[in-house]
Order: C-alpha cells, then sequence, then structure tokens
C-alpha cells in the first residue's frame, strides 16, 4: 500500500527474469559472472525476491572464503549454513540454471536488477515524503529541502566519491614530507639497481610495456623481476601475479628455478646432468622460491575482460602488489576484433591501463616490436617500432624498449659479448634513458652491468 494513495495495491518494481538470470548466469559460470556482477556493485539488497537476496550473499561469502564452486559444493555450502531452505532447496537452484540461456549476459542483467532496484528506493523514498505532507508536522520549507537531499543521494546511488581537493593536496603533503631522500625504491623493486635508481621502483596504476624483438630475453627479464619483487631485498617482498598466454605454468617455473639457481638447464637434455654444487644450488633455490608468493594463470588467449576480472579476484584473494602479462599481442578483444587487429590492440592497451588503474598497482606487459626495429641499420628500436597500434605507447606510463647489440653481429661474434640494453625511451614521470644490463644466456637472467665489464654506446657500433 503506498502511503497518500489509499485503496490501491500494487508489487513494487522488480523483474523476476532479470534476478534469476542474474543467478543462473553465477551458477552456470560461478568465477566469471560473479566477478562481473561485482564489477557492477550488485549487492545482495538489489534482489526483490528474498530467496535471490539469500542466495547472492552466500555465493559472495563463497567466493571471499576461495571455497571451489560449482552446483555440488555450492549446494552443500547452502545446507551447511542453513541456508538451503530459504533459497528454494536443490530444485529451485536446478530451475535457475535451467532458465539461464546466455551467462554472457549476466551484466545486461545486472543493469534491469539494479535499475528496478532504484525504482523501489524513489518510490520508498516519496511514499515517506508523501506521508509527512499529510501528516503536516514538519514545516513545509524544510520538507522540500529533505525532499531534495534524498533525491540527490538517489542520484550519487552507485557512483563513485570523488575525495576532497583540500584532504588529497595534505595527503600529498604528508607523503612528501615522509619519503625518505636516500630512499632510492618507493614503488616494488626491479631487483635492478640502475633500473631503480632511474625509476624509483615500479609504481602504482603506472603501466609499463617491455617491449623487443623476438630472443631478446623479454620474458626472462619480466621473470626476473618478478621473481626479485616476490622475493624482496629488504623485508619489502610483494605477492605478484603472473599472466602467461605463451608459455605453461610448468615451463615458467622450471625457468625461474634455472635462472635464480644459475644453472644452464640444458643440462638435463643433453645427457650429462648436475654436478653436486649444481644441484645444491638449485634445492637452494627452491626453498627461496616457495616463500615467494608467486601466482600465475597459463590460461591461453584470454579476453581483455577476462583478464581484468581474473587479475581482480587475484587482488581480492591474495592482496597481489604486482602483475606481469606475457604479452599483449596474445590478448584478445572480441568486441572490437571485427574492426581490426590495430583497432582491437588499442582496446587492448586502453583495458591494461584501466586495470593498473583501478586496482591500485604496477602492470607491466610485455610487447613485441615490428620488424622495422631490423630495418634502421643499427638495430636499435624506437617507440615508433611498437607493433599494431600507437595506443599502446599513448597508454603506457613507461615504455622499456630492450635489445643486445652482439646478437646483431656476425659469424662467431654473434652472442660474443652479454651486453644487454634496455632503454627507458618513455617515462610518464621521470627522465628517460639507457640501462645497460648483463643477460648470462646460459642462466636466462639479467642482472646488473659490473663496473669491469665494458662499456657500450650505439656509437661503437
Amino acid at each position: 500500500m503506498i502511503p497518500g494513495d489509499p485503496g490501491t495495491l500494487r508489487v513494487p518494481p522488480h523483474s523476476e527474469e532479470a534476478e534469476r538470470g542474474v543467478l543462473g548466469s553465477i551458477l552456470l559460470d560461478p568465477q566469471g559472472a560473479l566477478d562481473k556482477c561485482l564489477a557492477k556493485r550488485l549487492g545482495a539488497g538489489c534482489f526483490y525476491d528474498r530467496r535471490h537476496q539469500a542466495l547472492f550473499e552466500n555465493l559472495v561469502d563463497m567466493s571471499l572464503a576461495n571455497a571451489p564452486m560449482d552446483a555440488i559444493t555450492i549446494g552443500e555450502w547452502l545446507k551447511d549454513k542453513n541456508a538451503l531452505d530459504k533459497v528454494g532447496g536443490y530444485d529451485y537452484l536446478i530451475q535457475l540454471q535451467d532458465s539461464t540461456l546466455v551467462p554472457a549476459h549476466v551484466e545486461f542483467y545486472c543493469d534491469i536488477v539494479m535499475e528496478k532496484r532504484l525504482y523501489r528506493m524513489l518510490i520508498e523514498q516519496s511514499s515517506e515524503i508523501i506521508d509527512s505532507a499529510y501528516k503536516g508536522e514538519e514545516g513545509a520549507s524544510a520538507l522540500v529541502g529533505e525532499a531534495e537531499s534524498n533525491l540527490f543521494k538517489m542520484g550519487e546511488h552507485g557512483a563513485e566519491q570523488i575525495p576532497d581537493w583540500k584532504e588529497s593536496v595534505r595527503n600529498a603533503f604528508i607523503e612528501i614530507e615522509q619519503t625518505d631522500p636516500t630512499d632510492v625504491v618507493t614503488g616494488v623493486t626491479t631487483g635492478l639497481n640502475d633500473l631503480n635508481k632511474l625509476t624509483g621502483g615500479l609504481q602504482k596504476t603506472d603501466m609499463i610495456v617491455l617491449a623487443a624483438r623476438p630472443a631478446m630475453g623479454k620474458t626472462s627479464l619480466a621473470l626476473n623481476i618478478a621473481e626479485s619483487a616476490a622475493i624482496g631485498e629488504k623485508g619489502d617482498a610483494v605477492p605478484v601475479g603472473v599472466f602467461s598466454l605463451e608459455m605453461s605454468r610448468e615451463q615458467l617455473v622450471k625457468r625461474m628455478l634455472f635462472s635464480n639457481a644459475k644453472v644452464a638447464s640444458y643440462k638435463l637434455k643433453d645427457g650429462r646432468g648436475l654436478t653436486p654444487d649444481e644441484h645444491g644450488r638449485l634445492t637452494r633455490s627452491v626453498d627461496r622460491l616457495s616463500k615467494a608468493e608467486i601466482y600465475i594463470d597459463d590460461t591461453p588467449g584470454l579476453e581483455a575482460v577476462e583478464m581484468r576480472s581474473r587479475a581482480r579476484r587475484m587482488k581480492s584473494r591474495y592482496d597481489i602488489k604486482l602483475i606481469v602479462i606475457d604479452y599483449l599481442q596474445l590478448m584478445n578483444y572480441s568486441k572490437f576484433a571485427k574492426d581490426g587487429r590495430q583497432r582491437e590492440t588499442m582496446a587492448i592497451s586502453g583495458a591494461v591501463k584501466a586495470m593498473a588503474k583501478e586496482l591500485d598497482l604496477p602492470v607491466i606487459v610485455l610487447s613485441q616490436l615490428s620488424r622495422a626495429a631490423e630495418s634502421t641499420g643499427d638495430n636499435i628500436p624506437k617507440l615508433s617500432h611498437l607493433r599494431d597500434s600507437g595506443a599502446i605507447e599513448q597508454d603506457a606510463d613507461m615504455v622499456w624498449l630492450l635489445y643486445r647489440p652482439s646478437y646483431y653481429k656476425q659469424g662467431d661474434d654473434r652472442n660474443s659479448d652479454n651486453l644487454a640494453v634496455l632503454d627507458v625511451a618513455k617515462y610518464r614521470h621521470g627522465a628517460t634513458g639507457d640501462v645497460k644490463l648483463s643477460f648470462m644466456r646460459e642462466y636466462t637472467r639479467f642482472e646488473d652491468r659490473k663496473d669491469f665489464e665494458d662499456d657500450y654506446s650505439p656509437a661503437d657500433e
């Protein structure tokens, strides 16, 4: 019964079909669909049906508890929580699954459910104002002011609050005052001293593009940085998430073990085996890496939207502080695929940058360079050589171009020098410049360039 409208009984706005569509989608695709709902800021209170409220609340609880989610485990969870009857029993769970045709449309179902919720809130607020007006206990002007305030708050429902400017200025000043001028690394460490000095480490919300031609070692460098960040140097270890679209989890782990131990992996393939010293180093590396928090997702051909959802889940469950993606050209964005690869890459790049901002952490994304990098005479890559789209350069906060000069030499001189050059070609927050590294090919490992090693200048070539 709506106050002020006696004798008229109306059912509050809601969509039974959309609510069932949301829950059925989650039952069919627990991880993907639930993440999309939470990204929309859908809550249990958005549902009109109390059964649906109870079910959604329990599904969220299961996700936060890292419980495996399928039809059987969800049913057992509800049974253990004495909530199975509240959601309609096993039969109703089956009905929800069977009534959902396209789980991929869950975001559209969410929009409908949330719009109906807004209608109900509007009716509720309006009814209270009507009731107060009939009673006449408050002044009309005061009542109008209250109505305006309530409607304004509804307009902000679900919207992000813009932080107060003065508070932002104060917080920035406090951060500046608390910064230790002797502390070179203010972000996540790369494990490479010269790179840390130039960049201050990897900063929150930054998208770092690590680009190179094939065989330059960009995957090795990215894994070395991930390892250093996860192991830490001075108690600054952080959890790291790795999305490997090219190599399997097993391949990456073996590669990291051999690299950390400084043992050549080919010895296991040519029949020679490991020496007792090498075996001991490998054993110690197992101990070191076992203590690190590195979470590898090796699902091939990930959609940009799905990767963002999985990254959001990693952040929620493991509080990761760094993400590495290997590599951008293997990602997809089906929504834009029909517009050509350049447009699709532009959308992927934008999605990666948005993910870095949303999760408030640095993201290193590997990228291929075009063949034009090898047709310049000196083989030195440039920003214009980024493959598929100029949007990658535009979206990136930092662009690192990796190359090894001796790789392009002829005959016995090829790969004779272990020098690698990491050109910080773009740095939105600081100066650019070259960082000289040493690449240990047998260990696929990058290290700081030692003083006694030969200096290199592009002019020497």
